[in-house]
Order: C-alpha cells, then structure tokens, then sequence
C-alpha cells in the first residue's frame, strides 16, 4: 500500500445494487466499486465499509446503449476498463507526472471511448454501442469526478440538501440549465433520454465533465442511472435516501422505490456516504 499522511482517518461506507426493472428483457446498466493502489486494484462488494487512508476509492455507473446485447457489452467494458487502468493512472498521479486528477480522469474516459469506437468499427454486432459513464475517486478529504452522459452523480451535505454534480448531456438537460424549463417539465419532456454526448456510439471526440467536491463526516454522494431519477425529482431522491431502510442497503432501498415508482428502464444506483 501507498504511504498516506497523518491525516484524520476517514471511512467510506457504500452499497450498491442494479435492476433491470419492470419493461427491459436484460439489463444494460453496470456498477463498480474498487479499491485502487500502485499495485493493484480489489473488487470491492456490493455493501462495505473501508478507511481511505490504506487506498483511493472508486465507484462508477454506467448505462449501455445499442442493438442486440451491445449496450450490455458497452457498459462492462466501460468498467473493466477502470479496473485495468487504474493502477498506472493512480502510479502516474502519485509520482506527480501529472497536472492533477482531472487529467487523469480525461485520459481514462478518452481510452474507454476510443475502446468502443474501435469494437464498433470491428465488429457489426456492436457498431454505433455506447455507454454513460459516471464515476467517483475518493481520496482523503476529497471526491473527484468525470461524467459523459445522463447518469448522474449528486451530492448530499452534511448539513441537509441535494445538489446534482453533473450536468445530463442533452438538449433537454442543456434547456433545463438555461432555465427555459422546469424540473416537472424536464421529467416530461419526449425527448429527455436522446443523448447528446456518450463513449462510444460513433462520436468522435468526447469530453468529460470533471470536477472534485471535500469530503466531511456525513456527507453522503449517490452515482445513478437515468432509470433511478426516471420517477422522482431531487427532493424525493433526498427523502427516500433518508429513510430507515431496514433490512435493505440505502442503494437496494432506492433501486426498489425507483422501480416500484416507474421501472421503465434499467435501474442502478450505489449510495457512498463519508464516516469519520
């Protein structure tokens, strides 16, 4: 393991879970977890809890898009991709060869894209595939972020609130940024799933939205897929994550309300929140 500094220790504590919901015959969606080091990186399960101060933390949503089963194949390349490129990427950023985590993170969303665009152009099964890819690297004291897509990834302070990180790339997300929509009508509109940005799915060129946000005791981020937020507006999403979910994980609490509400699409979420 890395050296780390004598920061207080911080504990992640996170769930996750996917449904295919109530209408798709196969699920499109993918969800990761991992812990990454110079050497390595470990699967992490679908509910833990783990100190950042032994190794960064990484968790990501993805939502596949094309014929056949190629959004399925899409969205696990995507996250196999992470796995096999963090380790270097987290040895490039430790030995400060880089200028911060939003290079790198570029660089990881950019090798994941042209991944795709190559098995597109090779094989006709998979050509115009696709993927959303949403994804969150927590280091001490830190969240780091790239998105592409209309998966999302939102904040919930200590203090109370919700506040979405990502901006959704479409017309309708773009309309709604502007302020020419509201949220019920953005919900609404027949046109909110066609997207304007994705890896893969023939663009040539695509850039993530980067950013980081500090991490306190109490602060919970969700990372979800479209069919989460398909149901609810924001302020839901707040009241369910805040409700006592019994014997279910606060992601399998959410994944079942969203489909229960809708289910018209695939639905994934993983629900990571910060520990002192």
């Amino acid at each position: 393991m890395s050296k780390r500094s004598k920061a207080p220790s911080t504990q992640l504590l996170w769930s996750g879970h996917t449904d295919r919901g109530r209408v798709r015959q196969n699920n499109e969606d993918a969800f990761l977890g991992v812990a990454v080091d110079a050497r390595e990186v470990r699967y992490l399960g679908k509910i833990g809890e783990a100190s950042v101060d032994v190794a960064d933390f990484v968790f990501a949503v993805s939502d596949g898009m094309g014929g056949a089963s190629a959004g399925e194949f899409a969205s696990k390349i995507a996250v196999e991709k992470i796995t096999q490129m963090m380790p270097p990427l987290f040895k490039q950023r430790a030995s400060g060869l880089s200028a911060g985590f939003g290079d790198v993170i570029e660089e990881l969303f950019t090798e994941i894209h042209k991944a795709l665009l190559y098995l597109g152009s090779c094989y006709e099964e998979c050509e115009g595939m696709g993927t959303t890819l949403s994804l969150c690297w927590f280091t001490p004291g830190w969240m780091h972020f790239g998105h592409v897509g209309d998966s999302r990834i939102y904040y919930l302070p200590a203090e109370g609130g919700i506040k979405q990180l990502t901006e959704d790339d479409t017309h309708v997300g773009w309309l709604y940024r502007k302020g020419e929509i509201n949220e019920r009508e953005a919900k609404n509109h027949p046109r909110r799933h066609l997207l304007q940005k994705a890896l893969g799915a023939g663009h040539q060129f695509v850039t993530p939205q980067v950013g980081a946000v500090g991490c306190s005791p109490g602060d919970r981020f969700l990372i979800c897929s479209d069919g989460v937020t398909d149901g609810f507006h924001d302020e839901q999403l707040l009241g369910i994550l805040s409700e006592n979910t019994g014997e279910l994980s606060p992601a399998q609490h959410l994944v079942t309300e969203a489909v229960e509400r809708s289910g018209r699409d695939n639905t994934t979420a993983v629900v990571v929140a910060i520990g002192g």
